[in-house]
């Protein structure tokens, strides 16, 4: 009997919160960071950097508007990325950052409490890495704060049965990392998590054309150049100018690139991605890759849209290979899913040892 009662106070407790709190669900990436608040859906969708005054130590901006200062600002203006392939590398920069976006959430839906936030991670993380996103999350406002690997944020975003016993395989390449899982039963059976995603596709282009060319270009030059050239496979010819410094005279110069510069200079890191994929089929359960023959491969995550690679993949590996609807946010959904269905989704969710969950 008073276990009964203890039960059902706690429920109302619960009810109490859950009305006059929100609940948060965080994509917090390498490249954008996410947010999904229940109720709402996705509010927010920002890139994961913050502009911080070294002489005053104060933050100038952070999301859109620091990305708009990149490359362009005064030397006591430093452009800072808090999160390095998928952890955080800056917790005073990333707690900032998440604290800003948890105030903007709290302008669009006014609650009394404190937020209750669920945040992705990378999968294979260290304790370490963990620890360190979930007191990130506690120092930015939250009432408490959950952890869910990205892989399984994103099947669950793109409504793949991860509950049930049928294998799901995804691969969510995102800006930091690529992170592939193979998934059955509410658990990731096999994973990779590879330090190759599109900050990487944006590297390859910065040094082919330091290589090739002579000329040196900035992180945002190269980004435009991916999203306007980048391929993994022929397709029509495009090309585009490129401005940036003459390596050789020091001056600035202006030069044509094609489709086919970009291919050669991603495909090394495409054959990295395809090796990663055979790695974890390779170990896989026999009964599990007979599923993926039948359902095949999800993609998800921003590096899903890059021209041809779907196909490439394909031919490669002998599988189907879709790409998910709006593959950019699937993670941000699934969060979004997992918190609208708490229970049902709970035994997804990375726990740490000391973690007190509601």
């Amino acid at each position: 009997m008073v276990e009964y009662f203890l039960r059902k106070r706690i429920n109302m407790f619960k009810k109490f919160y859950e009305r006059f709190s929100n609940d948060i669900g965080i994509d917090l990436g390498t490249a954008n960071t996410l947010v999904y608040v229940k109720g709402h859906g996705i509010v927010i969708n920002e890139p994961s950097i913050v502009a911080v005054n070294q002489k005053t130590g104060q933050i100038v901006a952070i999301g859109r508007e620091a990305k708009e200062m990149w490359g362009k600002t005064p030397e006591h203006i430093k452009i800072v990325r808090p999160l390095v392939e998928g952890v955080v590398s800056d917790f005073e920069m990333a707690e900032e950052m998440l604290a800003y976006f948890i105030r903007k959430v709290e302008k669009i839906s006014k609650k009394f409490f404190r937020p209750r936030v669920l945040i992705g991670v990378p999968s294979g993380i260290t304790n370490v890495e963990l620890r360190a996103v979930y007191d990130a999350g506690i120092d930015a406002g939250a009432r408490d704060v959950f952890l869910v690997e990205e892989a399984m944020a994103a099947a669950i975003g793109v409504r793949l049965p991860v509950l049930s016993a049928q294998a799901s395989f995804i691969v969510d390449i995102g800006g930091g990392t690529t992170d592939i899982a193979l998934i059955a039963l509410g658990g990731i059976v096999r994973s990779l998590n590879l330090r190759v995603a599109g900050d990487h596709f944006d590297a390859r282009i910065i040094d082919y054309l330091r290589d090739e060319f002579k000329l040196l270009v900035g992180e945002r030059t190269a980004e435009s150049v991916k999203l306007e050239l980048g391929s993994a496979l022929e397709t029509e010819y495009m090309e585009t100018e490129v401005r940036g410094r003459d390596l050789v005279s020091g001056l600035p110069k202006a030069l044509i690139v094609t489709d086919g510069d970009v291919r050669e200079a991603f495909a090394r890191t495409v054959a990295l991605l395809v090796a990663g994929i055979q790695e974890v089929l390779e170990t896989a359960p026999p009964e599990m890759v007979s599923d993926i023959l039948q359902t095949g491969i999800v993609l998800t995550g921003g590096g899903a849209n890059l021209r041809g690679l779907a196909l490439l993949l394909q031919q490669e590996l002998q599988l189907p290979i879709l790409i998910a609807e709006d593959p950019l946010s699937a993670v941000a959904r699934g969060t979004g899913i997992i918190l609208e269905q708490f229970d049902e989704y709970k035994q997804t969710l990375v726990s740490l040892e000391d973690h007190a969950s509601l």
